[in-house]
């Protein structure tokens, strides 16, 4: 027996196959806010390092700076989730949005009035990752409601799709920015990009499809936390999932974390040379490639055995970076492995956000990506920056290849093991 079809924020029925995602109007008001905030985010990543460097000219600010974007996530993942799914979401994302504004404002603010530190800068971009986490929190279990689970993979294809564009788009035009405004007055574009974004959410009329429990029937904070944790445990397909999520951020950390060493070492390219900028855009595009491929590949098959055909790509694809001196090859090989990390990436998302329940969006999402943003990607970068400098680049560069093949082996020992012991499988 179905379930009558949920109606979206405009009481359509956004799942029917019969409507693009694009005539559904609370889905493209989400969709434009990401990418328009996404560009001012893009920006900000370049400017704020800079800016860092040129308040303190301290090597480790800067990489206190980089580091901030990511260990929100390991200190307040639980806190977020729990919170998400406690509160209305459109509201939370709406407000975190605004005092993510208001954060970033008061650089070029502290800047004009000739007040600007270094720890200003640091707190910023602290703060500032810290409110993102909120505001990504509520979006796991609001993108659901909006859209149907049956839209999920397309949905979340076009949001990963649009964000690498505007990356990509940003990471560019960053340096002219930076140029014409210096770093402190470049932020004021991202500012204006979060209020853009809080005003464009507040133009979702939306009504959540989750009851808010009374305050008297609610479970406690902490009682909310073991809730989230409990139902990631013992759900032994989405379990899997996360940990090849942890494995797959990890060979991503490991890449980008090593490629400027690779490029300067073994492929011949070395300081301004323009062609590492080549080789981060076909990371990226293709990111942009494996968006346009997922919703296709998710009609044809389930998110579990999408992973048994996919991972295996990545692990082939990785050798050949690793083992070739020939730039424009590793330039192929890097644009294929992109587009296979970001299928990866957002299959397990998404198969996440369909099997969790409305009320645990945010607690179980949060968590995943506690382990993959927070823990796989600082980590992946760290293994195999010691390995470069104890055994050589192609050593650490082969951390990804590693990682990669070890969550492409754990799924097809899983699949076998289901087909030998019928019920044991994931």
């Amino acid at each position: 027996m179905t379930s009558p079809p949920r109606k979206d924020v405009d009481g359509r029925t956004p799942q029917a196959p019969d409507i693009p995602l694009r005539r559904v109007p609370g889905f493209r008001r989400f969709w434009l806010s990401r990418a328009v905030s996404g560009l001012g985010s893009a920006v900000t990543t370049v400017a704020l390092p800079v800016l860092a460097f040129q308040e303190t000219g301290s090597p480790v600010m800067v990489s206190l700076v980089a580091a901030a974007a990511t260990l929100p996530y390991v200190v307040l993942g639980l806190i977020a989730g729990t919170v998400a799914d406690r509160t209305d979401r459109r509201r939370l994302m709406i407000r975190t949005d605004w005092l993510n504004a208001a954060c970033i404002a008061s650089v070029p603010a502290a800047s004009a009035l000739g007040i600007l530190t270094g720890g200003q800068v640091l707190f910023v971009a602290l703060a500032s990752a810290a409110l993102s986490l909120f505001f990504d929190a509520g979006v796991y279990g609001f993108v659901p409601d909006i859209v149907g689970k049956d839209k999920l993979a397309e949905a979340n294809s076009a949001v990963y799709g649009a964000q690498t564009v505007v990356r990509i788009a940003g990471n560019a035009v960053a340096g002219g920015l930076i140029v014409l405004f210096r770093p402190a007055g470049t932020l004021a574009l991202d500012a204006l990009s979060f209020a853009v974004s809080a005003l464009l959410l507040r133009a979702v009329t939306h009504t959540s499809a989750r009851p808010a429990a009374p305050a008297a029937k609610r479970p406690g904070f902490k009682e909310s936390v073991r809730e989230g944790l409990r139902f990631l445990r013992h759900h032994r397909t989405l379990r899997l999932m996360t940990v090849v999520g942890t494995l797959q951020s990890f060979s991503g950390g490991a890449i980008i974390g090593q490629l400027v060493v690779f490029a300067d070492r073994v492929l011949g390219i070395h300081g301004s040379d323009g062609r590492i900028g080549l080789l981060y855009m076909a990371w990226s595009a293709g990111g942009i490639g494996g968006s346009f491929l997922l919703p296709r590949l998710r009609r044809r098959f389930e998110a579990f055995p999408l992973l048994l055909g996919v991972l295996p790509v990545g692990a082939l694809l990785g050798p050949v970076v690793v083992l070739t001196s020939d730039w424009r090859v590793t330039l192929v090989a890097l644009t294929l492995w992109g587009s296979a990390y970001l299928v990866v990436l957002v299959n397990t998302m998404t198969y996440s956000q369909e099997v969790t329940p409305s009320e645990l969006q945010g607690r179980v999402n949060t968590t995943r990506r506690m382990l993959s943003s927070g823990l796989g990607v600082p980590l992946g970068a760290l293994v195999a920056g010691t390995l470069t400098v104890r055994v050589g680049v192609r050593a650490g560069m082969s951390t990804a290849v590693v990682s990669i093949a070890l969550a492409a082996l754990l799924v097809w020992g899983v699949q076998v093991r289901s087909r030998l012991r019928p019920g044991e499988g994931a």
